[in-house]
C-alpha cells in the first residue's frame, strides 16, 4: 500500500483533485471530516476542545459551532490587523495527534483489505502538523493567488476584499506554498480548466498506482526481496 498526503493552500483545489482521485480508484479521506467527527459532543477531543476555548463555540444543542471556533482559533480580521495572537496552536496540539491516530488507523484497515492501495489524505497541514513523515508520498495542489481569493468569495458567498482577508487570516497558520513545493513529491496546478486538472490528476495517480502495486510504500518494506 502507498500512502500519500494531499495538500495545498487555502481554496487551492485539494477537495476537487480528492474527489478525482477518488473517482480513479483511490481510498481518500478528508482530515475535516475526521476532526469534524472527533469534536462530536461525548468524546474525549469534543471535552478538551471546549475546556480551552468555553461554551461559546457550541450551539444550542451542545455541538460545537464550527465557524465560531474557528474565529476563538484564528482571531477575527481585526485582531489579525491590531497584531493580535491567535490561538490556532491551542486548537492544533488538541486535534492533531487524535487526528493523525485515526488516519493511521484507517491507513491500516485499507491496507488490510487492498494490499496495493492508494490510500490518500487530503489535509491542509500534513506538513505543518508533522504527518509527512509517516507518508510515502506527498501531492501538493497550487493555484494562482488570485484564483485562491476569487473560489473562497465565490465559496463563502462574500466579496473579494473579505476573502482575501479570510486567505491572509487561514494562510498565517499555514506554511507559504513555496515550502510546501520543496516538499512535494508530485504537484498538481489547478489554474486551468478542470480537464486540465484532471488530466494532471490522472497521470500522478497512474504513478502512485504503479509505486503501490511494486511495493514502493513504506508498509511494504518487509515484503520487498
Amino acid at each position: 500500500m502507498l500512502k500519500v498526503g494531499l495538500t495545498g493552500g487555502m481554496a487551492a483545489g485539494k477537495s476537487v483533485v480528492g474527489e478525482m482521485l477518488a473517482a480513479l480508484g483511490a481510498h481518500v479521506i478528508q482530515a475535516d471530516e475526521i476532526s469534524h467527527q472527533l469534536m462530536q459532543p461525548g468524546g474525549s477531543v469534543y471535552r478538551e476542545v471546549v475546556g480551552q476555548f468555553g461554551s461559546r463555540i457550541l450551539n444550542p444543542d451542545g455541538s460545537v459551532n464550527r465557524a465560531r471556533l474557528a474565529e476563538s482559533a484564528f482571531g477575527t480580521s481585526e485582531q489579525s490587523a491590531q497584531g493580535e495572537p491567535a490561538r490556532v496552536q491551542e486548537l492544533n496540539q488538541i486535534v492533531h495527534p487524535a487526528v493523525i491516530r485515526w488516519q493511521k488507523e484507517w491507513m491500516a484497515q485499507v491496507g488490510e483489505r487492498d494490499p496495493h492501495a492508494v490510500a490518500v489524505v487530503e489535509a491542509a497541514l500534513i506538513l505543518e502538523a508533522g504527518m509527512a513523515q509517516s507518508l510515502d508520498r506527498l501531492v501538493v495542489v497550487t493555484c494562482r493567488p488570485e484564483q485562491r481569493i476569487k473560489r473562497l468569495a465565490r465559496r463563502l458567498k462574500v466579496d473579494e476584499e473579505t476573502a482575501r482577508r479570510e486567505v491572509r487570516r487561514r494562510m498565517a497558520a499555514q506554511l507559504p506554498d513555496e515550502e510546501k513545493l520543496k516538499a512535494a513529491d508530485y504537484t498538481i496546478d489547478n489554474s486551468g480548466s478542470l480537464d486540465e486538472t484532471r488530466r494532471q490528476v490522472k497521470a500522478v495517480y497512474d504513478k502512485l498506482k504503479r509505486e503501490a502495486e511494486s511495493g514502493q510504500g513504506k508498509g511494504d518494506e518487509a515484503a520487498k526481496p
